[in-house]
């Protein structure tokens, strides 16, 4: 079981709205947070930075916070707090294996990424038919 203590996530705000309104968008069905509550997170915060009525396709369901500024993040963060806390919960917890990226990175993120991956690169997998070389994958 993974936990997220919502007032000390232990991430930045930024991450923390991405990553929050990412499972409240996600269609898991251990998520700790009903249904309705998780729509309206994300219905709250899209209205904090658009005009229109949030989409209504689950694949469509993403933010875009890049030409935002910290004030309309910090929005968000507390947005969701309060969201979350008049629901009586603290502690967002869910069970799911970590899923593989469903969209493409684009081109103007592709060195960013190449950047991260040797600061941080993928630990290696296991040693393949016995002959105790380690193979690793780059994405």
């Amino acid at each position: 079981m993974q936990t997220l203590d919502i007032h000390r996530p232990d991430m930045p705000d930024l991450q923390f709205v991405l990553f929050v309104t990412a499972l409240c968008t996600a269609p898991l069905t251990t998520l700790n947070v009903p249904q309705s509550l998780r729509a309206t997170i994300f219905n709250r915060c899209w209205t904090l930075i658009h005009e229109t009525p949030p989409p209504r396709r689950p694949e469509d369901r993403v933010l875009d916070l890049r030409p935002w500024t910290e004030l309309t993040v910090e929005a968000m963060v507390e947005t969701i707090r309060a969201g979350l806390t008049e629901a009586g919960i603290q502690i967002l917890a869910w069970d799911h294996a970590p899923s593989k990226p469903t969209r493409t990175s684009t081109p103007e993120a592709k060195p960013l990424i190449e950047r991260l991956s040797k600061l941080y690169p993928q630990p290696p997998d296991e040693p393949t038919g016995g002959d105790g070389v380690l193979s690793q994958t780059c994405d």
